[in-house]
């Protein structure tokens, strides 16, 4: 059975990702390092990992298995959970896949060396109702694949 994995610190879009896991009765982890409210919802499981650098994403990448859909912004993590043959979906309904994550990573990579060197100094745009509506559809869609394989 398909399991949701949600990477929950400043993740925008849990109540939307835990509709759509009601309407499929798919069980949805939350991976926090302790910054949310546990959910009452019986198909959610709140994990809290210890404090650190990467530990939810080490939590999730060590339990996703092929057919898994993760939530997540971490392009790293992304990476490490495409190679597990998941499905990763960013808050904003971005997919990411074996064809896309190559030219994100790098853009990623290049972003960050840009920042450290002073060239930028914003962060990205403003998440948006759109952004929202976006997640909502392509999660349908991925819950809807990975049902179907």
């Amino acid at each position: 059975m398909t399991e949701i994995y949600v990477d929950a610190d400043a993740c925008p879009v849990k109540d939307e990702v835990v509709r759509v896991a009601e309407r499929h009765k798919l069980p949805v982890h939350m991976i926090s390092d302790g910054g949310i409210r546990p959910s009452r919802h019986p198909l959610v499981t709140t994990v809290i990992v210890d404090q650190g650098p990467d530990a939810a994403d080490d939590w999730i990448a060590e339990r996703i298995a092929k057919g898994d859909i993760a939530v997540t912004n971490d392009i790293l993590l992304a990476v490490r959970c495409i190679e597990s043959g998941a499905h990763v979906i960013r808050p904003n309904g971005e997919i990411l896949d074996e064809r896309s994550i190559g030219g994100v990573l790098a853009t990623r990579n290049l972003m960050t060396d840009l920042r450290s060197a002073g060239k930028i100094t914003g962060g990205p745009k403003a998440f948006s109702k759109k952004d929202r509506s976006t997640f909502l559809d392509f999660l349908e869609r991925t819950v809807q694949a990975a049902k179907h394989r």
